[in-house]
């Protein structure tokens, strides 16, 4: 096996990243002391999304964390939904594998950074694919384990990679399934790269976007959920970054692209 295939998560207690998993204070440190760099970040990461919704759609985000995709999407009826029992939540989903909603109920359903999280990718996409109405969508942003990820991964000792397992198996656990925060973040990439493996294992959505961002713009965020140091920069600047990022990404996605966005249609 090659050093590229397999990163092994380190124990959480390991992690040089700051507050991993504690989406309460991360969400708290967002209204009172962050940076402009996460919130320009968030609002890139989410703002796309609007593009592919109407506001009388009717949809949800799975795994919303800290929430904070409220504040950027814009549709009237959107709710944000998660395991835990925090109070910005419109509904608690135990499981995102058995969804509380009905056949065909949904327009929309957002995932952000929540897929590489998932144990059983195959038996996510059948669930969203169940609850959604013919021509719904399932609107992704997810990591890209590019040559930058992988190094970033393996300097903050934070999650993990591994490339070996076959995504396309529904009873292959792909993520402990007892550990929340366990990710492995090549699913994403095992997914998407092939698309022709994707259309043949999940031939129920196509695919009608993809593509790559974030380089620098991350890196110096100070971290959506999970933190460390970054430099406060005015707007300007934010701007400045991102224009690199997209020439540095539209160069390599596979060597710089840290996140990637997907939309995949019923």
């Amino acid at each position: 096996m090659s050093k590229i295939d397999q990163y092994k998560q380190s124990s959480h207690g390991k992690n040089r990243m700051k507050q991993e998993g504690d989406v309460a204070k991360a969400r708290d440190y967002f209204f009172s002391n962050a940076p402009l760099n996460l919130k320009y970040l968030l609002e890139k990461r989410f703002g796309w999304m609007n593009n592919f919704l109407k506001n009388e759609d009717s949809g949800i985000e799975v795994g919303c964390g800290t929430g904070l995709s409220k504040l950027f999407i814009k549709c009237r009826n959107y709710r944000i939904t998660d395991y835990a029992d925090n109070e910005w939540l419109d509904d608690k989903m135990e499981d995102a594998l058995n969804t509380p909603y009905e056949n065909e109920s949904l327009n929309f359903v957002i995932s952000s950074n929540m897929i590489h999280h998932v144990p059983y990718p195959i038996k996510f996409f059948k669930e969203m694919h169940r609850i959604l109405k013919p021509g719904g969508v399932v609107i992704i942003q997810e990591i890209n384990c590019s040559w930058a990820m992988r190094r970033i991964l393996k300097l903050m000792r934070h999650e993990g990679y591994d490339y070996t397992i076959n995504v396309f198996d529904e009873n292959l656990i792909c993520t402990d399934p007892n550990d929340l925060w366990s990710a492995n973040c090549a699913i994403p990439n095992l997914l998407f790269d092939n698309q022709e493996a994707f259309r043949k294992h999940i031939p129920y959505f196509s695919i009608e976007k993809i593509s790559y961002s974030e380089l620098f713009l991350f890196l110096n965020s100070g971290g959506v959920i999970a933190k460390t140091k970054c430099i406060r920069l005015p707007k300007f600047l934010l701007r400045l970054i991102n224009r690199v990022d997209k020439i540095l990404v539209a160069i390599s996605p596979s060597t710089f692209a840290l996140q990637r966005q997907i939309v995949l249609r019923k």
